[in-house]
């Protein structure tokens, strides 16, 4: 199919490409060379045509007067958001040309990469730079924003092993969403949980929010941030203490569940109900209810590891499904990341074997500091290069970041598609393309379906896919790898590991065709590949006492930095899951709460996916303006109503929004959804000025979720 060369109408079958678990099969409509309509791929057994409010005017984006067409060049103080136009062989020259410059006066490590998951697309996606990064000897950038300390207490636990289908989940007795809101950001998994409900299912969610989803559920049980191991370790109690264990399953396909149960007999609902505020009945109720009704399922969203426990949090709820026998049936388990079942050819993306060994490796989630000085960087960062991402958004330390990025000798290339509050700091911006305007090939975290992309429109003005910009940049600085000189089909056919189990009947061809394919897998209704073990741990079983916890340590996933396994934490780690205290709360920092008493949260945006959509028109309108939630208790305490302006603050930073008061949040607890551009608000500042730079327990992890704030009533 060759829509770009069509004339008349053609329907053309693509994918989203949002950082989302839904990975939507999308048909677009093109007429005579434009893309006339974006829809949801109604034959799609998954996603069955349906297109989030993110996704449902893509053409908004495509076309929109505000894209970025075209190289840019700063002309004006950075952050001024003055450019001239400049050609791509301009642009290619000055950013080869102050590479090597660096290179020569700094080395190559004074130059960092800069991404995440703009596009979640393989070749697009988060490893597109990492070959050419790898060659030139720069920084690697450790990119551990969502979802890592999850995966090393997965790992740690029961392996990179796929859990649940989602599928499967109409056939759950006991549905437990923990820190997901299902119906904002993994729409599609619904439908099977009102089915599951349907036949009799109970669906509990556990969230300090009265969120869309937890307002649908059976029952809601609000809890304080960071607290959730303190939950799950309860109910491990009740299990273990009241005999609702699957004892047959302990003997046959777990290790360490003695120790376990010696451990969590301090961890009585009694002393989780003083840690969590929810009551020691309320965790009876739920263990019994979780252990009884078989077989029952966990979904766990990302939240659940931004805080300082966040991983042993993810490895306590991982062992949970063991206990009880869940994994028996399909349907049973837990459901984090069903990407584990897709055998992506990884190291074809990233290639790591050309990294030169001992390169040092900084977190992206210290990025402000290491352009300011305070990782104490030798050589210090000298060239950055943002991709796939706007950290002046989704970082924390935004101040910091901010006057890292003003700084006059840092020379900064961003590639956009909109002059994002990342793009304003920047010396050179070059046009990205969107997804109707490329090629890529999808995984989903989120379901069991490859998706094929085809490419339905010619590029816009001079924007050029992620694949293609680093193809121009290897050739400019003299970079002649075969890597270098693949195509976009080329990358697809090293994309998967073609030959695996799970691939067979699935080829490239068929992809083209089809559109997508699910995975060669047992069906839904049959879906239950650890009834009798069998995981992907060392020992081949549940591990309660983690034989990887005990020899590694602590680790981050090599996926997460570029393929390098170098400059690991390695920390010791507990082998048994165990209780991590927020290192901000009343309980734990009473000093800082006396000023600060509130715990902020900054939850995924309804209408934005992650900054992704935040300047578009219709968007914000769905969005509403940024706000902050807060009970109505501590809204009286400081004289505030709802349309008030307020300001959000702590010791690292303050933003302006107006307050919302209402009953869905917990009293102690404020909200503000996360997403908001810096340039569109009052105070030229977001929620990211406030977060702290620790990581979480396991895998670097952020704490996003561990901060403290205090709420006035601005003057205004």
């Amino acid at each position: 199919m060759s829509p770009t060369a069509a004339t008349g109408t053609v329907q053309v079958r693509g994918a989203c490409p949002h950082d989302c678990p839904d990975t939507c099969a999308m048909t677009v409509t093109v007429t005579d060379g434009k893309a006339v309509d974006v829809s949801g791929d109604r034959e799609h057994p998954y996603t069955r045509g349906g297109l989030c409010v993110k996704v449902d005017n893509y053409l908004d984006r495509v076309y929109s007067p505000d894209r970025v067409l075209y190289p840019m060049r700063r002309t004006g103080p950075k952050g001024s958001g003055q450019f001239e136009r400049i050609s791509w062989d301009a642009a290619l020259d000055e950013i080869a040309g102050r590479f090597r410059d660096v290179s020569t006066e700094f080395g190559p490590e004074a130059i960092m990469p800069c991404s995440y998951l703009g596009t979640q697309g393989i070749l697009n996606g988060l490893n597109v730079g990492d070959p050419f990064f790898a060659r030139l000897g720069a920084t690697i950038a450790e990119r551990t924003y969502c979802d890592s300390g999850a995966c090393t207490a997965y790992t740690m636990t029961i392996g990179d092993c796929a859990g649940v289908d989602p599928e499967s989940l109409v056939h759950s007795k006991f549905i437990l969403i923990w820190a997901c809101n299902v119906m904002s950001t993994n729409l599609h998994l619904w439908p099977y949980i009102a089915e599951a409900r349907k036949r009799g299912a109970t669906v509990v969610v556990v969230d300090p929010v009265k969120t869309r989803t937890a307002k649908a559920a059976d029952w809601h049980i609000p809890i304080r941030p960071g607290t959730d191991g303190a939950l799950a370790l309860a109910m491990m109690n009740v299990i273990i203490e009241e005999g609702l264990t699957d004892d047959d399953y302990i003997a046959n396909y777990t290790v360490g569940y003695d120790e376990l149960a010696e451990r969590v007999r301090q961890y009585t609902p009694e002393w989780a109900a003083e840690e969590t505020g929810v009551p020691a009945e309320d965790i009876r109720r739920l263990a019994r209810g979780y252990a009884s009704a078989q077989p029952s399922v966990i979904r766990i969203g990302v939240a659940v590891e931004r805080h300082a426990g966040g991983g042993q949090t993810v490895r306590t709820l991982a062992c949970l499904p063991a206990l009880v026998g869940a994994w028996r049936n399909p349907g049973g388990g837990i459901l984090q990341l069903p990407l584990w079942a897709f055998p992506v050819n990884w190291g074809a993306m990233m290639r790591p074997d050309m990294l030169q060994p001992g390169k040092r490796v900084v977190n992206q989630y210290l990025l402000g500091q290491a352009l300011t000085g305070g990782l104490e960087l030798d050589p210090p960062i000298k060239a950055l290069m943002v991709y796939n991402s706007n950290p002046v958004v989704v970082c924390p330390d935004q101040e910091k970041l901010i006057e890292g990025l003003q700084r006059e000798d840092l020379f900064t290339v961003v590639s956009e598609q909109f002059m994002t509050d990342t793009a304003q700091f920047a010396d050179i911006v070059l046009p990205a393309t969107t997804q109707l305007e490329q090629d890529d090939i999808m995984f989903s975290w989120g379901h069991l379906y490859v998706t094929y992309n085809h490419r339905s429109i010619a590029p816009l003005g001079e924007a050029v896919p992620n694949t293609e910009l680093f193809r121009r940049l290897a050739a400019r600085m003299g970079f002649t790898d075969p890597v270098f000189r693949r195509t976009d089909d080329d990358m697809i056919a090293e994309a998967f590991d073609w030959s695996a189990p799970a691939m067979q009947g699935i080829t490239v061809e068929s992809l083209k065709e089809k559109g997508w394919q699910r995975l060669t897998v047992p069906p839904a209704d049959q879906y239950a590949p650890y009834a009798e073990g069998d995981f992907p741990t060392p020992s081949g079983k549940v591990e309660f006492r983690s034989s990887i916890a005990e020899t590694v340590g602590n680790f981050v996933v090599p996926l997460f930095r570029q393929g390098s396994n170098d400059h690991q934490p390695g920390t010791p780690v507990d082998p048994l899951p165990h209780y991590i205290s927020p290192r901000e709360s009343a309980r734990t920092n009473p000093g800082l709460a006396a000023a600060h008493p509130l715990s902020l949260i900054t939850p995924k945006s309804h209408a934005y996916l992650n900054s992704s959509s935040a300047n578009l028109p219709m968007h914000r309108r769905v969005q509403g303006d940024p706000t902050v939630l807060i009970h109505p208790d501590d809204a009286a305490e400081r004289s505030i109503a709802t349309g008030d302006e307020v300001r959000v603050f702590n010791e690292r930073g303050s933003f302006v929004v107006k307050a919302k008061v209402d009953k869905s949040v917990l009293a102690g607890v404020a909200v503000s959804a996360s997403g908001g551009w810096r340039m569109h608000t009052k105070s030229l500042s977001t929620m990211a000025s406030l977060n702290p730079t620790v990581f979480a327990d396991l895998g670097n992890a952020p704490t996003f979720s561990d901060t403290l704030v205090q709420i006035e009533k601005t003057a205004g």
